[in-house]
């Protein structure tokens, strides 16, 4: 078989546009940093007005902030809990999402209490997302399942099971502050269990390490692949990112 020739550069140009404007409207604009001050949620607020992201990734301290500065444009505000250590307080991380939900988040980032799954004890990892889950009500619950700290595919694809039986909207790779996160086979993992999982529709984000948008690329080139081209879009697949959004907008508008 011959390969495909290269795309005239022009051309080359417009597709790598597209896929960074694809990309951008996916993006849950993220800063989860230990520096984070309110200054800085304000600019993350006014880049995410400004370019159409999903929404914003913010620490529970920041959500009311978040909420009151995104008002109207249609860009929601997620939070995370039980971040990053993963603990099994169970009723301290409900309580926490219960507040943060009062303060106006629209979507919660669970962390998976992974370390219990590696230890045998699925019982506990299941109880925490199905409480956090009821806490949740209507609003959208994501699952980090900490993947790089998983390692083992069998635990990964475990980990994806239990988290969608236990009432989970999306599935994420990671918290972005150990040293591995997101990673092309762990993201097939996760997206094979949601093809298997049918009935309701839910979702996969991807987080941490992405700053090029050739590494959005592969992530959209591997859903397309495993779900379909029309699957990916805001209600099904996220983009956890602070890095990646200069170069997407940059490359988005660099066709025009």
């Amino acid at each position: 078989m011959t390969a495909s020739a290269p795309l005239p550069p022009q051309d080359a140009a417009r597709v790598r546009a597209d896929l960074a404007r694809r990309a951008l409207s996916l993006l849950d604009l993220t800063d989860l940093s230990d520096a984070c001050t309110t200054a800085a949620v304000e600019e993350l607020c006014k880049k995410a007005r400004a370019s159409g992201v999903a929404a914003v990734c913010v620490w529970p301290r920041f959500v009311a902030d978040s909420a009151r500065g995104l008002r109207g444009s249609g860009v929601r505000v997620a939070t995370v809990v039980n971040f990053p250590e993963g603990g099994e307080a169970v009723e301290r991380t409900v309580a926490e999402t219960r507040a943060t939900l009062a303060d106006g988040a629209d979507e919660i980032d669970l962390v998976l209490p992974y370390r219990a799954l590696i230890r045998g004890d699925a019982e506990s990892a299941r109880t925490m997302v199905e409480a956090v889950r009821a806490a949740c009500g209507g609003q959208l619950l994501k699952v980090i399942l900490e993947t790089g700290e998983l390692e083992d595919p069998g635990l990964i694809a475990q980990a994806s099971r239990l988290s969608l039986e236990a009432g989970a909207d999306f599935i994420k790779t990671s918290t972005g502050k150990t040293a591995v996160s997101a990673t092309l086979p762990a993201a097939e993992i996760m997206l094979d269990a949601i093809r298997a999982r049918g009935g309701r529709p839910v979702g996969l984000k991807v987080s941490g390490g992405l700053r090029r948008v050739e590494d959005a690329a592969a992530y959209l080139a591997l859903a397309d692949r495993i779900m379909g081209p029309d699957w990916a879009s805001p209600n099904t697949f996220r983009i956890g990112a602070s890095a990646l959004h200069a170069e997407l907008v940059r490359a988005g508008e660099a066709a025009r």
